[in-house]
């Protein structure tokens, strides 16, 4: 897996991954817990869609 997610990006994906799972923690929705995905793709810089697409977020 070579990484694709960087920046800003990685920092958005982290900080809405967390407020989706405390969310969801907090007693909401239970698609809230979606907010894992964001989460792990911001943490391994990696994220499986945007290889399909050709995009990459990384500085080279």
């Amino acid at each position: 897996m070579q990484a694709n997610v960087g920046g800003a990006d990685k920092w958005l994906r982290i900080v809405v991954g967390l407020a989706l799972i405390a969310w969801a923690l907090m007693g909401g929705p239970a698609w809230a817990w979606i907010g894992v995905v964001p989460l792990a793709t911001g943490l391994f810089n990696f994220c499986p869609l945007y290889k399909l697409v050709g995009i990459n977020t990384c500085r080279r």
